[in-house]
């Protein structure tokens, strides 16, 4: 009987063996690399549930009551809300888009806007969010200083830092609270 060509040096099979073996366990048991931290600087913009309170007071009496007169008394929507996986996927997308343009100090604008009131439906979270006030989310990145205007760059100044980034698509479709199924003058 003939023996196989791999057995016929028993040690040096053996040997492959083992390293097989021990190559697939390290691959295998390697972490996945390190995610990059997260930058922690929102912590110096975090505000108590109170002074949130006092916010929403001041805006309950001044900018929302102007509002309500021009809606003759009708309130307004008064808080607006995405998943938390919807903001992570907008994040991860505007990230991947800015770095795939190069863009510096890639950020987030929070737009106040309006549904008309003949708005698509399919271009709301519902129907009957028409005709009530919405945010919409807006990619920004560092201005150039070839897109700062002349009158801007003779003077020396700058009015805003960022500007919209028109490549990168805005996000809305959120959920928002128009009354009469949202308590007007509280928050939850």
């Amino acid at each position: 009987m003939k023996t196989p060509i791999l057995f016929k040096n028993l040690s040096s099979f053996l040997s492959v063996l083992f390293l097989a073996v021990f190559l697939m366990t390290a691959i295998r048991c390697s972490p996945p690399p390190p995610e990059p931290p997260v930058d922690d600087s929102y912590k110096k913009k975090l505000i108590t549930h109170e002074e949130a309170r006092v916010l929403f007071d001041e805006y309950s009496a001044t900018n929302n009551k102007v509002l309500m007169e021009s809606r003759n008394g009708n309130p307004d929507s008064r808080w607006y809300w995405f998943s938390i996986e919807e903001m992570e996927g907008y994040i991860k997308y505007v990230k991947q888009n800015a770095q795939e343009k190069n863009l510096k100090d890639v950020g987030i604008r929070i737009y106040m806007g309006k549904y008309p009131t003949n708005h698509p439906a399919n271009k709301m979270a519902k129907p009957e969010y028409a005709g009530y006030q919405t945010v919409f989310l807006m990619p920004t990145a560092k201005k150039s200083l070839d897109s700062t205007n002349s009158m801007e760059k003779r003077r020396g100044v700058i009015t805003d830092e960022n500007e919209d980034v028109k490549e990168i698509q805005p996000m809305n479709m959120t959920n928002l609270a128009p009354p009469p199924n949202a308590l007007v003058n509280t928050m939850n």
